[in-house]
Order: C-alpha cells, then sequence, then structure tokens
C-alpha cells in the first residue's frame, strides 16, 4: 500500500476514483486550524487527461506494478505507428490517436520508452529532449536583435514550432518534446 507520505513525482498508483494515475506535481498544504491535505495534480495514465485532487494524510492507495521496456520506433503504416522492443525484438503496433502530441516528434530509429502497467502496454514516452533537422524557415532579418525574439520554423517530421532568429533552414537543433519549444542548437 503507498500513502501520501510515499508521494513523488512520477510514482503511478491506482486511485479509487480516478483509476490508474501518475502524480505530476503534489504538495503537502496545512491551514492554521484545519486538518493537513496534500494537494496533487494527476495524469490519467489511460486518457492522458490530468485531475487535481486532494488526500488526508492517511489515505491508502493501492500499488501498480510497472515496468518500463526500451523501445525503437520503427515506422508508420496508415493509423499505427510500429515500434520494436529492443531486448526481445518483439514488435508492437500503437495506434497514432493513443500516442497524441508524442507523434509530432516520431523519427526512425528513435530509442523510446514502453510503459508497462500489468503487464500491459499502456503509454510510449519519448525522451525529453531530442534532436531534429529544421525542414524550412524564413531568414532573420539583419537589425532584429531584440532580445527574445522568433520565427516560424517547420521541423523535419512537419510539426511547427517558434525557434530564434539565428536559426536556418538545415539546423539540427534540440527540441523539448513535453512544451514542443526550443532549446538549443544540436
Amino acid at each position: 500500500m503507498i500513502t501520501t507520505g510515499d508521494f513523488k513525482e512520477g510514482l503511478i498508483f491506482e486511485d479509487p476514483i480516478e483509476g490508474i494515475v501518475e502524480i505530476i506535481e503534489y504538495q503537502h498544504h496545512r491551514k492554521s486550524q484545519a486538518r493537513a491535505v496534500v494537494r496533487v495534480k494527476l495524469k490519467k495514465i489511460d486518457t492522458g487527461t490530468y485531475v487535481e485532487t486532494s488526500y488526508r494524510p492517511e489515505d491508502k492507495f493501492k500499488d501498480v506494478s510497472v515496468e518500463k521496456r526500451p523501445f525503437s520506433y520503427l515506422y508508420t503504416e496508415g493509423d499505427m505507428a510500429h515500434f520494436m522492443n529492443s531486448e526481445n525484438f518483439e514488435q508492437v503496433a500503437v495506434p497514432l490517436d493513443k500516442l497524441k502530441e508524442q507523434k509530432k516528434y516520431l523519427i526512425d530509429n528513435m530509442e523510446c520508452t514502453g510503459l508497462y502497467i500489468n503487464d500491459r502496454l499502456f503509454d510510449i514516452v519519448l525522451p525529453i529532449k531530442v534532436a531534429l533537422t529544421i525542414k524550412s524557415t524564413v531568414p532573420g532579418v539583419r537589425g532584429d536583435t531584440v532580445s527574445n525574439l522568433t520565427k516560424d520554423a517547420e521541423l523535419e517530421t512537419g510539426t511547427p514550432i517558434k525557434v530564434p532568429l539565428f536559426i536556418n533552414e538545415g539546423d539540427k537543433i534540440i527540441i523539448d518534446t513535453r512544451y514542443c519549444t526550443y532549446v538549443e542548437r544540436a
């Protein structure tokens, strides 16, 4: 059993109301005369939606068996993305609808992680930072030197992104896959 004292970011457990959830953020909160509570922002594993709730310190939750397996992205065919388990070379097809925002960053042979809960594939987790090439962008205008100016660009996967003015077509940049933001040149 898991208690609120065991909470940490990334912990996966079974909530009696919300189902299987992952902790995104948590905070112990106590007002002067009121009971202490733990405020939590949760991500539902099956739907990917976010929920905010609070628990009492004495609440207990059912532990969930979580296993992470190394995967490689192979290709997309129709509405299915195909991955290969890097340990036993077994291929798995995942519907593109289940990948949501992650499908914007898939490139051939990308290393990622398969998240198995109770021996069932629940999610594909991409690396936080991915190096991608700029497919097209407009040239930066000389003289636009005010800090933090950005321009529109398109990644090799077809995803639009905002980049600094000094980035040109063909440059390789690092993207934060959580927020779809430019991090630095590769």
